[in-house]
């Protein structure tokens, strides 16, 4: 994981009132120590024992540095890189840099979800317990043409059928009831229908009028519907990115995760939080991450990011199931419909046909 020392100092002046501690009978650790111990911990996965001899002090000590600082990190960072409820605004400028740099009109952001693998927790039966037969909590995460996440929900149980996830979460909740606020349904062409922006999603994602996935099957899909799926993946492997990111820059995450759930969650919290706050620093540097750790999937072709070579079974971010069930209405698979028509017609660019030959 890259951080500059700049960088550090400026996460630190906005933990430290929240981590400093204050004790009468010895000297408290520094809040500097603190943050640098939980940040040790996320990036390298050091187990707590190796870092209690480092740091000089108990295991218990660590482990409650490491909770306490996680959680102060998401507290101070959740509102200022996770904003919510997002302006008509913000999420036009979500869409437009989707359609600059993706090619994608129309888009508000990729989603996709994960099991976080963990340890197998104690007096918990069979709650955390998945059909892939290893104990999980599950994170959805929604991100946005850059690589950072607009929206997360991190703790449903492992063994929940992965059908309901998306729709009895927070955030899935609040999309089926319109209640986010999104940009009115606009034309894509001069004479068209007016189209609603969507979420891009792969095949486990129920389609819906808010959200588009590919048309199912392979070998005997339509030339059109061929580069419509191609467009949308595009798109999609935004989302991907961003997790291969996570795995790739927090070490912690190369393993299943081996705490207690409710420090399972403020794990994943402050690693999301930190990354979004890096990487709103980093949009112009390539600090934190680098050029070649993300695909690149250009006119030239694709080239596959470093953090796919880092991917293994043994990761603790794993793949769900299916997040919805395969019932669509008329009318949203109207709108991929239309999509498709767009990415063929009015919206093509001209080397969606190489990409496909």
């Amino acid at each position: 994981m890259r951080m500059s020392l700049s960088q550090f100092e400026d996460l630190l002046a906005l933990v430290a009132p929240h981590i400093t501690k204050e004790t009468v009978t010895r000297d408290p650790i520094p809040a500097a120590a603190r943050l640098s111990m939980t940040l040790r911990y996320l990036a390298i996965g050091d187990a707590m024992n190796s870092m209690s001899y480092q740091y000089l002090v108990g295991t218990t000590t660590v482990s409650n540095v490491i909770a306490e600082t996680c959680a102060a990190l998401w507290n101070c960072l959740a509102k200022k890189v996770l904003p919510f409820p997002l302006s008509k605004e913000e999420w036009l400028n979500i869409e437009r840099d989707f359609k600059d740099r993706w090619n994608f009109d129309h888009c508000i952001g990729a989603i996709d979800g994960k099991h976080v693998a963990i340890q197998c927790p104690h007096n918990a039966g069979s709650l955390y317990y998945n059909y892939k037969n290893y104990h999980s909590i599950v994170l959805l995460g929604i991100c946005d043409a850059n690589y950072m996440f607009t929206f997360v929900d991190i703790g449903a149980y492992g063994r929940r059928s992965d059908g309901g996830i998306f729709r009895d979460s927070i955030v899935g909740q609040k999309f089926y009831n319109k209640e986010m606020g999104l940009p009115e349904p606009k034309r894509l062409i001069v004479d068209g229908d007016p189209m609603p922006y969507v979420l891009v999603g792969d095949e486990a994602f129920q389609l819906t009028d808010f959200l588009l996935r590919p048309y199912p099957g392979k070998g005997g899909l339509t030339h059109e519907k061929n580069i419509y799926n191609y467009r949308l993946s595009r798109a999609r492997r935004t989302i991907e990115n961003t997790f291969g990111i996570l795995v790739s820059q927090w070490r912690i995450l190369k393993k299943p995760i081996d705490a207690t759930i409710k420090n399972t969650m403020q794990i994943v919290q402050a690693i999301i939080s930190i990354h979004n706050w890096l990487r709103k620093q980093d949009l112009d540097k390539n600090e934190y991450i680098s050029a070649d750790m993300i695909d690149c999937d250009e006119p030239n072709g694709f080239i596959p990011g470093t953090w796919r070579k880092e991917m293994d079974s043994s990761h603790a971010l794993r793949d769900l199931g299916n997040c919805g069930t395969n019932n669509s209405s008329r009318a949203a698979m109207n709108i991929r419909n239309k999509f498709c028509n767009y990415f063929n017609g009015e919206g093509a660019i001209p080397w969606q046909y190489l990409r496909q030959q």
